[in-house]
């Protein structure tokens, strides 16, 4: 379980959100909405521990992120706006890198799910910002964390590739885990929580 209890986040003089709670608990999927500029990417990395709140905390499991450190990133998969792989690796040698302990198999078939067959032994560098993405997002085929917390995953990913990420985030919420994400892409399914951030003042 995650909870968010009474945040608030300014950036350059500017309250992006305040008094800001809500619980995330297993089997949730749940969509940060609002407009551009409203602080969607700053609460997510608020909520991944990688940025401070000017007031209020994020909990996991009862415990603040302070104090459930090692725990907490133990159970987070995080992917931000950049890829966040290593370019001068090959995509297979990525996920060798984040994901060593899974059988060989299966990370080949991870980058199949994302759709890179044929590009598994290509330098990231070498790759288009969308098949990097697509590196990137390989790792939730693999990834045994509960919580992921996603910013813009579908971005640079053709219609064909969004029908199979969320695929695959609907099967972790299936087996108990959590997702946290935004984007700008409609989501048809009827059980995606979604909490509107709107300006503070408003």
């Amino acid at each position: 379980m995650l909870d968010v209890v009474n945040l608030s986040c300014t950036r350059d003089d500017r309250t992006l959100f305040s008094a800001l709670s809500f619980t995330v608990s297993a089997g949730e999927m749940v969509q940060v909405a609002g407009a551009n500029g409203a602080g969607k990417t700053s609460l997510l990395r608020i909520l991944a521990g990688l940025s401070q709140a000017e007031e209020g905390e994020v909990r996991w499991q009862g415990e603040s992120l302070q104090r459930a450190r090692d725990e907490f990133h133990q159970d987070l998969l995080w992917l931000g706006h950049q890829p966040g792989i290593k370019a001068a690796l090959t995509a297979i040698e990525n996920l060798n890198f984040f994901h060593g302990d899974a059988p060989v198999e299966q990370r080949w078939e991870a980058l199949a799910q994302a759709g890179l067959v044929g590009f598994e032994d290509v330098p990231v560098n070498q790759l288009s910002a969308g098949q990097q993405r697509r590196v990137a997002l390989a790792r939730l085929w693999l990834s045994s964390a509960k919580l992921w917390i996603l910013d813009e995953p579908f971005t640079a990913i053709d219609v064909a590739g969004v029908e199979k990420l969320t695929q695959q985030m609907v099967r972790h919420t299936e087996a108990g885990g959590m997702v946290i994400l935004t984007t700008h892409q409609p989501l048809a399914l009827a059980f995606v929580r979604q909490i509107v951030l709107r300006e503070a003042d408003a």
